[in-house]
Parts: structure tokens; C-alpha cells; sequence
């Protein structure tokens, strides 16, 4: 009983880095194809990723919000970026990851 009891919490431990890892992959890959254009160069405003200034006040509002504004557009963004193929998943996944490389 030990022995399942333990087999069971170290499955769960590899599949929570596992899906942890799917999603930085999904936040980077959506990033990289969707998001890159205008945040890697800071093309009409949008904050640069890496850029913790322009980040810093962004980051206080909180992946949620964050990923609500990119999903609805805000400013001269459009809606998921122009990508309207993209899940709110997606876009939200993409949202985190360009907060993580930019703390």
C-alpha cells in the first residue's frame, strides 16, 4: 500500500512539470510566430519583451488581465495579436511566457 501510495504522488510530480513545460513551450511557439513581430522590436508601442521597465507596471496587473486586453485588443493592438486563429489558451499561454522573459 506504501509502495502505490508513493508510485502515485511521484506520477503526479512528473506529469505536473510535464504540463508546466507544454505550456512554456505553447507560450513560447505562439510567441515566437504570433506575438515576436511587433514585441521583439517595440513596433508601434508595444512593449519589448526583456524590457523590465515597460513590463514592470504590466506585470502588477496579472497574467488574467493581461491576457483579457490581448484577447479583446487594447491600444493599436488588435484582437489575439491579428491572429484570430489562436485559442484565449494560447494567447494566454503567450502572455505569461513574455512576462516570465520579462521580470
Amino acid at each position: 500500500m506504501k509502495f502505490n501510495t508513493l508510485a502515485f504522488c511521484f506520477v503526479l510530480l512528473v506529469f505536473s512539470f510535464t504540463s508546466v513545460s507544454a505550456s512554456d513551450d505553447i507560450g513560447q511557439s505562439v510567441y515566437t510566430k504570433s506575438c515576436a513581430a511587433c514585441h521583439a522590436s517595440g513596433v508601434m508601442g508595444a512593449p519589448k519583451v526583456g524590457d523590465k521597465v515597460a513590463w514592470s507596471s504590466l506585470i502588477t496587473e496579472g497574467v488574467d488581465t493581461l491576457a483579457h486586453n490581448s484577447i479583446k485588443g487594447k491600444g493599436k493592438m488588435p484582437p489575439k495579436g491579428g491572429n484570430m486563429k489562436l485559442t484565449d489558451d494560447e494567447v494566454k499561454a503567450a502572455v505569461a511566457y513574455m512576462m516570465e522573459m520579462s521580470k
